[in-house]
């Protein structure tokens, strides 16, 4: 976008400000402060050159996002198809096979990473240290300890990494955390959040990998199994394997505003515990699909995480877009609700007024990998560096230890391990299967 399109985009949109504050659950003085901020720093940005690697729905989708700022130079993925229909929306990209082969380009300044989660720490690792810069879709991570090595590299190479928790570029999100932090409900006491119940199905046939299917790269660092194709492509994601359900899936973006609120973007829980409410089906998905998981904060503040089914789903009056998932933050003096596209409080006066200049305000962004082109042009951080990613991630990595284990956990945010609990430690990390290792990286 030229900086001529982004000035008309700009001035059609203050004509508006008064019919979108009137149209959405937003005030009109935040609607007009959030233009007034709107960066102008991502204009042309068409001599950056990016890679795609991992060119499903999400990453294609990243990829055209920043194809407003930037030329996507390559696409990679594993599955030739998906190199196929990515090369549909950027022709003249080259396509390969394996993502290092495309880091090895002196000419790519950046990577969009939206691979399968148990790739994103390997090859996130891979690009900084190839010097590029990394947009990385979330949960940034498959465990814990692959976060601290990952804040480690970043620190050591200095690259931008963005992590792809959106949210935290919407203006609803952004308000709430800014309400709670100056306490227009009060002293906050807890925070609710629902998430999406996962998939509960099984069990699944074995059946002949695809032509042009990797499927031992795809596997990666986990346990070598036979090819069943609901373990890929979408539904990895439902897999304790390859990721932790909606739990990691959901719970990366709502338990992140959690933090984003409580101002614990480098800290975390002293304490978690969670249970599954229902049995898988053996033979078929394994991460769990129903469950709930409570989280103490050494400020007292209590944190659940909760999946809901639309049959059991009690939001829908505070959402009137009766979206199955949102966060509920309450304090001494009332509540806040907020999800996507929508904000709400128990009293709504707490919107009404304008925050002082001196008041607390959380990092302003309004399009995310705006921000991440932005801050690979002036090397400042971006709005979910390495550090926030990790720590987003890994409270949802709690959440899913504890369910697995069925008891209170005690965790210290600080070591970043569990306290007197062996069994938990073993499982903040994961044997790693070879060559698919860090040696790799």
């Amino acid at each position: 976008m030229t900086s001529r399109q982004r000035f008309h985009s700009r001035r059609s949109f203050l004509k508006s400000a008064g019919m979108l504050a009137a149209a959405s659950s937003l005030p009109l003085w935040y609607v007009e402060e959030c233009l007034a901020q709107q960066s102008e720093a991502t204009t042309s940005g068409k001599d950056l050159r990016l890679g795609l690697i991992g060119c499903g729905g999400r990453g294609t989708g990243d990829a055209r996002n920043a194809a407003h700022y930037a030329t996507i130079a390559a696409v990679c993925d594993v599955d030739a198809r998906h190199v196929e229909k990515a090369k549909e929306s950027f022709p003249e990209a080259q396509g390969y096979s394996d993502f290092r082969e495309l880091l090895e380009r002196s000419d790519i300044d950046a990577v969009i990473c939206g691979t399968v989660d148990h790739w994103h720490t390997l090859v996130a690792m891979a690009a900084m240290r190839a010097g590029k810069d990394i947009y990385c879709e979330k949960p940034l991570t498959l465990t814990i300890d692959e976060g601290k090595r990952l804040v480690q590299c970043q620190q050591e190479t200095g690259r931008i990494l963005q992590t792809g928790t959106q949210q935290r570029s919407s203006a609803y999100f952004r308000l709430a955390c800014d309400c709670v932090r100056n306490e227009r409900i009060g002293r906050l006491q807890k925070v609710e959040v629902w998430l999406p119940a996962g998939l509960r199905q099984g069990p699944f046939k074995v059946s002949p990998v695809p032509a042009g299917f990797n499927y031992d790269f795809w596997l990666g660092q986990t346990a070598e199994v036979p090819y069943v194709k609901e373990r890929t492509h979408f539904s990895f994601r439902y897999w304790w394997e390859y990721s932790g359900g909606t739990m990691t899936d959901w719970g990366a973006h709502h338990n992140d505003i959690a933090l984003w609120a409580l101002n614990m973007d480098h800290s975390g829980p002293v304490s978690v515990e969670g249970r599954q409410l229902t049995e898988m089906i053996p033979g078929g998905f394994t991460a769990a699909s129903e469950y709930e998981v409570t989280y103490t904060y050494a400020n007292g503040v209590i944190h659940t995480s909760k999946s809901t089914t639309a049959s059991e789903w009690n939001g829908r009056t505070l959402d009137p877009k009766g979206q199955l998932h949102g966060i509920k933050f309450t304090g001494t003096d009332g509540w806040l609700w907020v999800t996507r596209g929508a904000i709400d409080a128990s009293d709504r006066q707490v919107f009404r007024e304008k925050f002082s200049t001196d008041a607390p305000r959380v990092y302003h962004s309004d399009d995310h990998m705006g921000n991440f082109i932005d801050c690979i042009k002036s090397r400042k951080a971006p709005i979910c560096p390495v550090e926030v990613g990790h720590r987003s991630a890994s409270i949802s990595h709690l959440g899913v230890i504890a369910i697995r284990l069925g008891r209170k956990l005690n965790w210290d945010p600080v070591k970043e391990q569990f306290m007197g609990d062996a069994e938990a430690n073993g499982m903040v990390s994961r044997p790693m299967r070879k060559p698919y290792d860090y040696t790799m990286v």
